[in-house]
């Protein structure tokens, strides 16, 4: 990837879960028969396994990467990380309504692999992983946390994936969502706190500023309600991150894709691991992340999880002294 400064891409609570750190590179007593529920692929090609026993990939520790981890952090042998577990198949609990799995967790476990540590995966909502953070009860956030210039004036941040919205409709549908225009008068459901909100809320003052409808945004409290609203038509369009509405189109007969965002609207931003400002924690993972795009591990988590578009080249660091948000589709 090229320079930060020059181009950032294209820029409640559950029981703990912990996975053991390892040195070899398969999930332990993970390869049992029937690891998979299911036998069939989705029409990307992608078997969807949603079992807790995930037969996760697994990566060899990094010294140079587990050298650099801050020691008040490392001392007791485990990254505790954060994670909401409400969308598949960014991270969402498995069919045994405990466990969380999906392609945040695989990440997280490769960067916990990479350092040494052990993975100690926590469930909490959207609304508090800012706050428990900052407090000091979660040491990384992964749940598809998009950069923007409010979070780095209080988190560091280690990329990892491209960051895009959809936007999703019933099958029978004729929408096409390019701007604003497109959802004028239309009832659009949305998560309350997140990029793509700020997104609708910008595209509802420029039409109301044109003397144009705005669309009415629709809050849900979960995944299940909000798609149940689509489906049923009480709801015109869903905005959520574009893995949650292609796997949706991908596994479903009733929902289509209709259209696609940057999350960083107007601007361009991506995914990272998030951390508190200034503990030094940034640096070493996006090490290990590094370490991971460079063996192969992290191409393959993003493979089983039918996320190889959404690759990036490298991770960087990104903080506030370095942050430049780049126009959407240009380089600066």
């Amino acid at each position: 990837m090229r320079s930060i400064k020059t181009r950032l891409l294209a820029l409640a609570v559950l029981p703990a879960v912990v996975l053991p750190a390892l040195a070899g590179c398969s999930d332990p007593g993970a390869s049992a028969a029937g690891a998979s529920p299911s036998a069939s692929a989705a029409r990307n090609g992608v078997v969807y396994n949603t079992s807790p026993e995930q037969n996760r990939i697994r990566a060899q520790k990094d010294a140079t990467a587990a050298a650099a981890v801050p020691a008040a952090i490392g001392k007791d042998g485990k990254l505790t990380v954060a994670t909401t577990a409400g969308s598949i198949p960014l991270s969402f609990h498995a069919t045994d309504d405990k466990t969380p799995i999906g392609v945040e967790v695989d990440i997280a476990q490769l960067v916990a692999d990479k350092l040494g540590l052990a993975l100690d995966v926590q469930v909490t909502s959207w609304e508090n992983w800012p706050l428990k953070t900052q407090s000091g009860d979660f040491e990384a956030v992964f749940s598809n946390v998009g950069i923007n210039k409010d979070r780095v004036k209080l988190f560091d941040f280690s990329t990892y994936r491209a960051a895009y919205m959809g936007f999703e409709a019933k099958k029978s549908s004729t929408y096409s969502i390019k701007g604003a225009d497109d959802i004028s008068g239309l009832k659009v459901s949305v998560g309350s706190g997140t990029n793509q909100e700020k997104i609708l809320l910008a595209w509802n003052k420029d039409l109301e500023s044109r003397g144009k409808a705005p669309a009415t945004l629709q809050y849900y409290s979960s995944d299940a309600d909000t798609i149940l609203a689509l489906s049923s038509g009480r709801t015109d369009l869903n905005i959520a991150p574009y893995p949650s509405v292609s796997y949706r189109e991908n596994t479903r007969n009733d929902l289509k894709v209709v259209g696609k965002v940057n999350a960083g609207w107007p601007s361009e931003t991506l995914v990272a691991a998030t951390t508190l400002k200034g503990n030094g924690l940034a640096p070493a993972i996006t090490d290990a992340l590094n370490s991971a795009i460079k063996d192969g591990s992290y191409g393959k988590v993003l493979e089983r999880w039918g996320l190889s578009e959404e690759a990036l080249p490298d991770s960087k660091t990104v903080t506030e002294a370095n942050f430049v948000s780049a126009p959407a589709g240009k380089t600066q």
